[in-house]
């Protein structure tokens, strides 16, 4: 301790230490122990209407392109931008024509696909990774998610949050 003491004086980072990241520990703890309330009557709604907005999108996807494909292969993606509708390329990864956000936003001025492709994937991330995975993260006996707040974690000093991460 004291050698680590001395480290944070010899940087000038000492008062930081002990003004500001030292009282945030208890704050964070009383975090961690009290949970966090999800009302889990409106997540279930928010699935149901996010699911019936993406076979929408998924039927308009099939409709527009022509045909249906796994809208989650880049390969077969690809095949259907940049062969089929003959979209041009903006940009390629190793395995061939890029098909991430960024291209599929720049092509979005030029045919409605891409920004199809850009919301049915925003709605399978919120929907796959939050709204119908965090609620069997409630705990059974506080009925809460106790996330751990990591304050030193970040190389840019925000607070972040794993186990669930709630960023």
């Amino acid at each position: 301790r004291p050698k680590l003491e001395q480290e944070l004086r010899d940087k000038a980072l000492f008062n930081l230490f002990a003004d500001v990241e030292m009282p945030l520990v208890d704050v964070l703890t009383q975090m961690e122990i009290n949970g966090i309330k999800l009302d889990l009557k409106i997540l279930q709604e928010l699935s149901g209407s996010i699911e019936k907005r993406l076979i929408k999108l998924i039927e308009d996807i099939y409709e527009i392109s022509g045909c249906q494909f796994n809208l989650n292969s880049p390969k077969q993606l690809r095949d259907i931008l940049f062969v089929r509708l003959k979209l041009p390329v903006i940009k390629k990864s190793k395995t061939g024509p890029s098909t991430d956000e960024e291209v599929l936003r720049a092509l979005s001025s030029r045919h409605k696909l891409p920004a199809l492709l850009v919301e049915y994937r925003q709605l399978m991330k919120l929907k796959s990774t939050y709204i119908d995975t965090l609620p069997g993260m409630v705990n059974s006996v506080t009925g809460r998610i106790h996330a751990s707040f990591n304050q030193a974690a970040t190389e840019t000093g925000r607070l972040s949050s794993s186990n669930p991460n709630l960023q």
